[in-house]
């Protein structure tokens, strides 16, 4: 739970910094705020969550492979959710990025668990 709070943080102020402060588009922030928390959420999970016992140059890439495989599918639901907020309900982009992370957490854990890095038998 505390890495996926630190990766939901990372998330949160990489979308505000580009929505807020640069003034780009909800599908830009959400991007730019996706690949920042992928790429903290991997490096996090494999050591201190899921405690990856990948070694090998080729179990490690399939790893990464499968993780990001896994959270490009995540994050189409949550944008998805994201611009149910935005663009049909008219409400602020900064609220709907917090509650598709709510969705995104959960996904992302149960993927990693039973896909990504599950233990070999």
């Amino acid at each position: 739970m505390i890495f996926g709070g630190l990766t939901t943080i990372v998330n949160i102020i990489i979308f505000a910094i580009c929505y807020k402060v640069l003034h780009a588009d909800y599908s830009f922030s959400y991007a730019a705020s996706w690949f920042w928390a992928v790429l903290f959420a991997y490096l996090t999970n494999r050591k201190w969550v899921f405690h990856s016992t990948a070694t090998n140059v080729k179990s490690v890439i399939n790893e990464i492979w499968q993780f990001i495989v896994a959270r490009i599918l995540t994050a189409l639901l949550g944008y998805a959710i994201l611009s149910l907020g935005v663009v049909i309900l008219k409400q602020d982009a900064q609220i709907w990025n917090l509650i598709q992370n709510v969705f995104v957490i959960v996904t992302n854990f149960i993927l990693s668990k039973l896909v990504v890095f599950k233990k070999k038998a």
